[in-house]
């Protein structure tokens, strides 16, 4: 009788892992509706993005969006398992059916993640490719550019139209941003792409669960971050016993002002993390409008200059444009860099598309900047010294 039991189990467990394998999100619809079904298994669970949040139930995801920076109402929308019906009583700003088949995208930053989760083939049009530094989507020649690219064209609603995606994933920038208007007003589905709005590191990372909530390709997004937010904190971790934090200035002038990045911004957080010690850490918010003097003030003594300006290659492109840059220490020391190693013709840089998906590879080159003897063998992706 014990043999019997015995080997009934051993079948069971033989089966159990097929059960497990079969326990997926769908990547196609359900034929055969029934209510008491889970028909997505597969969940994300947020750790650090604040802007986005999804609640499931069992045939739909409510997916809440906070558009912008200060942004004070939210956009929520309904995510349906396609053959599934709609639930009643609950308002959305957009029905969409999930799994979608097509997407157009209208960041560079999105892109990484549809690549990483296996679905350029969904992708069928982009804003612009001028900025991409992306190889697999510049190599797909048939994708369409539909504008708003921000070189002052407008989106192309016909060229939408024909296209007829599934769904489009925008940006919002400010309360009266409007340029979606009359493409949901040509009743094509638009949601929010707000990672700009998380600037920590792996907030930012996070989104590509957002991007997996409209493919139901959520296991994938958790592996890809599991493995992100497993680089990072390692990297954290050497960097974090250092005896000497060097200190660190950030970003240039524009205009009459010196937009420093201020604690709450990306750049701070990186700095910190690699080992350093960033001087403007403890003014408020993502950046401030300080002026040259101020700047100067404060920052003459710094060790290291990063994220200086993507448009300077050399030292005589920096004193071209304020000869009193040669009196900062990190300038005279060779220790002004910038993150624009990977640059395309058009100015697209690198470091805000692959990089704002895997900040393990911002912040390792920051800690071979910073701290050279932790990772020696290090081969920089974004950063570059001025020459």
């Amino acid at each position: 009788m014990l043999r019997k039991f015995s080997l009934v189990l051993f079948s069971l467990l033989l089966v159990l892992p097929t059960f497990a394998q079969e326990a997926a999100n769908l990547t196609e619809c359900v034929t055969e509706y029934d209510a008491s079904v889970d028909y997505f298994p597969d969940k994300v669970e947020l750790s650090y993005a604040e802007s986005f949040s999804v609640e499931y139930f069992n045939n739909y995801k409510l997916v809440t969006v906070l558009p912008y920076v200060g942004a004070e109402e939210s956009q929520t929308y309904l995510l349906l398992q396609c053959g599934t019906p709609a639930p009643d009583g609950v308002e959305a700003d957009a029905v969409i059916e999930v799994p979608v088949s097509s997407i157009v995208t209208m960041s560079t930053s999105i892109l990484p993640h549809i690549e990483a989760q296996g679905l350029l083939d969904y992708l069928v049009g982009v804003d612009t490719l001028l900025y991409t530094n992306n190889e697999a989507v510049l190599a797909r020649e048939d994708l369409v550019e539909i504008g708003g690219g921000g070189s002052g064209t407008e989106i192309n609603v016909e060229v939408l139209l024909e296209l007829a995606p599934d769904l489009i994933m925008g940006q919002q920038f400010y309360a009266g941003d409007e340029a979606f208007g009359p493409v949901r007003e040509a009743g094509l589905n638009v949601v929010l792409n707000s990672d700009f709005a998380d600037t920590s590191p792996l907030a930012a990372a996070e989104w590509g669960k957002y991007l997996a909530l409209y493919f139901n390709t959520e296991a994938l997004a958790n592996e890809n971050f599991e493995t992100v937010e497993s680089e990072y904190n390692a990297l954290v971790e050497l960097a974090a016993d250092v005896d000497h934090r060097p200190t660190v200035i950030a970003s240039s002038p524009y205009g009459d002002s010196w937009w420093m990045p201020a604690g709450d911004s990306t750049i701070a957080m990186l700095i910190e993390d690699a080992g350093g010690d960033y001087l403007f850490a403890d003014l408020e918010g993502t950046s401030v409008a300080l002026s040259f003097e101020e700047v100067f003030e404060r920052g003459l003594e710094a060790e290291f200059w990063v994220n200086a300006n993507q448009f300077w290659a050399t030292t005589e492109d920096m004193l071209a444009a304020d000869s009193r840059y040669a009196e900062f220490v990190a300038f005279e020391n060779g220790n002004v860099w910038n993150n624009n190693l990977r640059q395309n013709a058009n100015g697209g840089v690198d470091y805000f598309e692959t990089g704002f998906a895997n900040p393990q590879l911002i912040l390792a080159d920051l800690i071979a900047i910073l701290h050279p003897e932790l990772l020696p063998e290090h081969e920089f992706v974004f950063y570059q010294p001025l020459q």
